[in-house]
C-alpha cells in the first residue's frame, strides 16, 4: 500500500492490519513449539518404558554356563506390548554378533554405544517405523573362550502407534488452547483499539460541533498524553487564526476610516470644481484633486502591501541585497534630486547574499526612502547603508539629517496609521508599519532612532543569520 493510501486508511484498520499478522506469526510459532514439546514429552514418557524393558531383559542375562543365556520376562513384555499398543521386538547379542538372540537386523544405533548409557533412535524394521532403545554393558564373566573384555548389546523396539497418538492428542489440545487464546487476544485488541480511539472521536465531535466564529482554545485537561500534542497544535492553529482574523478586522476598520476622509475630500473638491466658473480657480481645484487622488492611491497601495505582508505565504529566494540597494538608489535618485535632497549609497563592493522576499524588502526600503526624501526637505542628506555584522546578520539602514521625530514619538514609530504630530505633509502612517511587518516576516526587527549627533532619523532593518545564505553564487544582481 502506498503512503498516500496509508494516510487515507483509518488508524483502526492500520493497527489491525499491522498487528493481526504478528499475532498469526506468534500463533504459528506457538503451534510449532507445541509440536516440539509434545514430541519431546511423548518420547520422554515412552522412552522410559522402553528403557525399563531393556533393563528387565538385561537383568535376565547370564553367562554362568559359558554361553549367553537369557530368561525373558514374558509378563513384562506382554504388559509393555499392551502399553505400546503395537508390536514389540527385542534383540540380545554380543557386540561382535557371533551370538544373537531375538529379532535379527533391528536398526543399529546411529552412534557408537557407550557402556552403561542408553541410546534411543527411530528407524524401520520389517516395513514398519519403530523406536529403538539400545544399551551395552560388559559381560561378567565373558563367554567361554574369550580372553578379553566383551560387551553385550540389548535392543528393544516398539512400533509408533501409541507414541504418535499421544503426540497428536497433546498437539490438538495445545492447538485448541491457542485458538481460543488467539480469538480472545484479537477481540481484546479490537476492543483496546476502539477504546483508544475514543478521545479522537470526542475531539472530532467537539471540532464539528463548534461555531465557525468560536476561536476559544479547546479544553486539553482530559486529553490523553498521546492526544495532547494534537490538541495543543489545534489550539495553536486556533490562536494564529484568531490573531489573523483580528488583524484583518482591525485592518478593515482602520482602512475604512483612513479611506473615508480622502474620498470625502475628493467628492467635495469635485463638487467645488464643477461649480467654479473661473478657469484658473477650476484648474487649481483640479490640481488639488489630482494631488489628493495620488495620495489616496498611495495610501491604498500601502494598505494592500501591508495586507500582503501580513497574510501572504512566504516565498523565499536567494538574491543580492547590495544589488537591490543599488537599484533602489538609482530609482529614487531622480525624485530626490527634484526635492533638492542628496541621496547616497554606502554599501560594500561585493555581493551580500540573502534568502528572503526581494519584492517585499524592496517595497519596505522604498517606503523608507520616500519618507526620508519627503520629510527631509531641500538641502538634506539621505543615505542607504548596507552592512553585514560580525554575527552574519544583514543590516539595512536609511539615515537622514532632516527634522526627525521627538523622543516621545520615536517609541510609537511603526504603529499602524500613526503619524507624528509635527508632520504637515499628508500621509497614511503606514510606511514604517510596512517596514516593521516585512522585517518580522524575514525573522528580523526594525529599529527607529535619532540620526547621527541626534539630528534626523535612522531606521534600521536587521535580518538575522537564519535569513542569510552562505552561497554567494546564489545571489542575483
Amino acid at each position: 500500500m502506498t503512503p498516500q493510501a496509508w494516510s487515507r486508511a483509518s488508524i483502526r484498520r492500520f493497527l489491525l492490519v499491522l498487528l493481526l499478522p504478528g499475532l498469526g506469526a506468534v500463533f504459528a510459532g506457538e503451534l510449532w513449539l507445541a509440536w516440539r514439546t509434545a514430541s519431546e514429552a511423548a518420547d520422554a514418557a515412552y522412552d522410559r518404558s522402553l528403557l525399563g524393558a531393556v533393563k528387565s531383559i538385561d537383568s535376565s542375562i547370564s553367562t554362568a554356563s559359558g554361553g549367553l543365556g537369557v530368561e525373558l520376562p514374558y509378563r513384562m513384555l506382554e504388559f509393555f506390548e499392551l502399553t505400546a499398543q503395537g508390536q514389540v521386538f527385542y534383540r540380545v547379542a554380543t557386540e561382535d554378533g557371533l551370538v544373537e538372540i531375538g529379532s535379527a537386523n533391528l536398526p543399529a544405533p546411529p552412534r557408537p554405544l557407550l557402556t552403561g548409557q542408553p541410546q534411543f533412535h527411530e528407524g524401520a524394521y520389517v516395513g514398519q517405523a519403530v523406536r529403538v532403545g539400545s544399551y551395552a554393558r560388559d559381560l561378567q564373566p565373558p563367554l567361554a573362550g574369550q580372553t578379553g573384555p566383551q560387551r553385550v548389546v540389548i535392543q528393544v523396539a516398539e512400533t509408533l502407534e501409541a507414541r504418535t497418538g499421544f503426540r497428536r492428542a497433546l498437539v490438538l489440545q495445545s492447538l485448541g488452547r491457542d485458538v481460543l487464546l488467539m480469538l480472545a487476544a484479537s477481540a481484546l485488541l479490537a476492543l483496546a483499539i476502539a477504546w483508544a480511539m475514543r478521545p479522537l472521536d470526542r475531539l472530532r465531535q467537539e471540532v464539528d460541533a463548534r461555531d465557525p466564529q468560536d476561536m476559544t482554545p479547546m479544553d486539553a485537561s482530559g486529553a490523553p498524553a498521546e492526544v495532547l500534542p494534537l490538541v495543543q497544535a489545534i489550539n495553536h492553529h486556533i490562536e494564529r487564526h484568531r490573531e489573523q482574523t483580528e488583524a484583518q478586522r482591525r485592518f478593515i476598520d482602520d482602512a475604512s476610516h483612513q479611506l473615508r476622509t480622502p474620498l470625502t475630500t475628493l467628492a467635495t473638491q469635485v463638487a467645488y470644481a464643477q461649480r467654479e466658473a473661473n478657469p484658473a480657480a477650476q484648474r487649481q481645484a483640479l490640481d488639488n484633486i489630482r494631488a489628493q487622488l495620488d495620495e489616496t492611491i498611495r495610501q491604498t497601495n500601502q494598505m494592500l502591501s501591508l495586507a500582503r505582508a501580513d497574510s501572504a505565504p512566504p516565498q523565499r529566494q536567494p538574491f543580492d541585497v547590495v544589488a537591490l540597494a543599488e537599484a533602489l538608489v538609482r530609482q529614487w535618485w531622480g525624485p530626490a534630486r527634484d526635492q533638492g535632497v542628496d541621496l547616497g549609497l554606502d554599501a560594500p563592493d561585493h555581493a551580500l547574499p540573502l534568502a528572503g522576499e526581494p519584492d517585499l524588502l524592496r517595497e519596505a526600503l522604498a517606503n523608507l526612502l520616500h519618507n526620508a526624501i519627503r520629510h527631509g526637505g531641500a538641502g538634506s542628506h539621505v543615505t542607504l547603508t548596507v552592512r553585514a555584522d560580525a554575527a552574519g546578520a544583514v543590516r539595512l539602514s536609511v539615515v537622514d539629517d532632516g527634522p526627525g521625530l521627538p523622543p516621545e514619538e520615536l517609541v510609537r514609530a511603526g504603529e499602524r496609521f500613526f503619524r507624528g504630530g509635527g508632520g504637515a505633509l499628508p500621509g497614511s502612517g503606514l510606511g514604517l508599519a510596512i517596514v516593521r511587518t516585512v522585517a518580522q516576516r524575514h525573522g528580523g526587527q526594525m529599529e527607529v532612532a535619532a540620526g547621527p549627533e541626534g539630528q534626523g532619523l535612522a531606521v534600521t532593518l536587521t535580518l538575522p543569520t537564519s535569513a542569510a545564505t552562505a552561497a554567494g553564487t546564489g545571489a542575483t544582481g
